[in-house]
């Protein structure tokens, strides 16, 4: 059934009533931020935010002075349904984290939610983000890319998480946070294979780094000396060996076929797969070197 929600306009000067508006705000830099969204700050009636010192710090940069309530994901789950009926009694509320956009690995999806299940009018404002800003800067492809926000904590769960992210073709781009950015380039080189890759860390401020080579050159340099701050992790496509040469390991094509179905869990038909693409040839040649019979495709 599609959704009938009517569309506010958001570009009139006196804001709608009853209305959340999902405001991006800077990563880093102060400046980064529209007109438009500088305006219906102003005009909201209540601004709901991750962090209120955090948020207070940006409007008071703009001399926005408007009432501040904490939503956060902790507390979302009984917070949403108050300013939803907030929204449902003709107010305007903003919605902010503490930086870029809500709900993008942040808070906000519940409210959200019901605001569309309630037949609120919901209108985005779109600002920065750290996945574009890294991705434009970071030298890898960025025709068509996956984000995978933030991989698990726990070593298993995000090994796990990589192995997911085998098959991928596009970009890959990740959050990491910076005591366990080692690890995980470590991960993602053994289970991914070495590629091209950018640690951009500090995206948009003072401290601004963007940090590029092959995930062997990155690991080695986090081992020795990990990256500080925020951190967007972004891994290019694998290269496609030369037709016919085999990777750096001469392994061959049906041991390699073994080690994929043993380490990432794939199928046969899968891994047969996987292990074509690292040496340049099509599946069916693959099928033809190892003696068997070529499968309908």
């Amino acid at each position: 059934m599609l959704d009938s929600t009517p569309m506010t306009p958001s570009t009139s000067l006196g804001a709608p009533s009853g209305c959340l508006y999902v405001i991006g705000t800077p990563i880093g830099n102060l400046e980064d931020i529209s007109l438009r969204a500088l305006r219906l700050l102003k005009e909201a009636d209540k601004i709901a935010c991750e962090d209120t010192r955090h948020t207070k710090k940006l409007l008071d940069h703009y001399d926005i002075h408007k009432p501040l309530v904490s939503y956060h994901e902790h507390n979302e789950m009984a917070r949403a349904p108050e300013l939803v009926l907030e929204l449902e009694q003709g107010a305007r509320i903003a919605l902010v984290t503490d930086a870029g956009t809500p709900l993008v690995s942040d808070p906000g999806f519940r409210l959200v939610a019901l605001c569309v299940r309630h037949k609120i009018p919901v209108v985005p404002v779109p600002g920065p983000s750290a996945v574009l800003a890294a991705l434009s800067a970071s030298g890898i492809p960025a025709g068509e890319f996956v984000f995978a926000g933030f991989l698990p904590s726990r070593t298993g769960e995000r090994r796990r998480a990589l192995e997911r992210l085998l098959l991928e073709e596009r970009t890959i781009v990740l959050y990491e946070a910076p005591h366990r950015i080692a690890d995980t380039l470590a991960d993602a080189l053994e289970i991914l294979g070495d590629r091209p890759a950018c640690v951009a860390r500090e995206v948009t401020k003072l401290h601004e780094e963007f940090l590029r080579g092959s995930l062997a050159q990155l690991t080695e340099q986090a081992r020795a000396k990990p990256p500080r701050g925020e951190i967007t992790l972004i891994l290019g496509p694998p290269e496609v060996q030369q037709a016919g040469k085999l990777p750096d390991s001469a392994q061959s094509l049906a041991h390699r076929v073994e080690e994929l179905m043993l380490q990432a869990h794939l199928d046969r038909k899968e891994a047969l797969k996987l292990a074509a693409r690292e040496r340049g040839i099509t599946r069916r040649e693959a099928y033809s070197q190892l003696h068997d019979t070529p499968e309908e495709d």
